[in-house]
């Protein structure tokens, strides 16, 4: 991920925690956009964080597209965009990496603020709080102090036996690569499914990030990973 800018619920920062300033670019088929989905969602931040959904199926070698033709997708709602890469070039005309979501805008200085999940979750987790929709949402923590240990622990070997692991034998490019990965992806879910037999969370006795960069991962495992890969 390029860009990786920070919102702040204070004046320390370029991009402000402000209501109605920034858009969430989304495709559902993608784990770590749904990442950002949940979060708007659990932190009540539907109302001052617009969305868009992007086609989830990538036809051509200009990556994710808008579509109003499909359930839940839109179109590009600002600049009549067709793709996603598009907004990549109207932040970085030189633009040369990869096109990927989520993507968070900033409506104001028109740029990309920030197109890392890991980092996207953690703002909406606790940087908008004055917008949360409730006084629960607000206060609900994701990444809570006492926690960040174990949560950083656990997020570090689930993101590269897990979340990567299947992208790694999906794409692996010949039969001996795939088997050493496959072995580690199934070594690990059986590691999952060891702490989840005995806890309700991973981290502790809370909902946490580490719960969500799980899940979106494991809710696909059956209907695409295992059947594709």
């Amino acid at each position: 991920s390029v860009f990786r800018n920070w919102v702040k619920a204070d004046e320390t920062t370029d991009f402000p925690a402000e209501p109605d300033r920034y858009h969430l670019f989304v495709s559902l088929a993608c784990p770590f956009a749904h990442r950002a989905i949940i979060f708007r969602k659990l932190k009540g931040l539907e109302p001052i964080l617009p969305i868009t959904v992007l086609d989830w199926l990538k036809v051509s070698s200009e990556g994710w597209s808008f579509t109003d033709a499909k359930p839940k997708c839109s179109l590009e709602p600002y600049y009549g965009f067709t793709h996603l890469r598009q907004l990549y070039f109207k932040a970085t005309p030189d633009y040369e990496g990869r096109y990927t979501v989520p993507v968070l805008w900033d409506r104001k200085r028109e740029t990309i603020c920030n197109n890392e999940s890991s980092e996207i979750i953690r703002m909406l987790n606790s940087e908008f709080n004055a917008f949360a929709a409730t006084p629960e949402q607000r206060d609900l923590d994701l990444y809570p102090v006492d926690l960040r240990a174990k949560i950083d622990e656990t997020n570090a070997w689930i993101l590269d036996t897990i979340n990567l692991g299947v992208y790694k034998c999906g794409f692996a490019e010949d039969q001996k690569t795939y088997d050493v990965n496959v072995k580690i992806l199934f070594e690990n879910l059986d590691k999952v499914e060891e702490i989840l037999a005995k806890d309700r969370y991973l981290c502790g006795n809370r909902l946490t990030e580490a719960d969500i960069r799980l899940f979106t991962t494991l809710v696909r495992f059956d209907h695409v990973y295992h059947g594709h890969f």
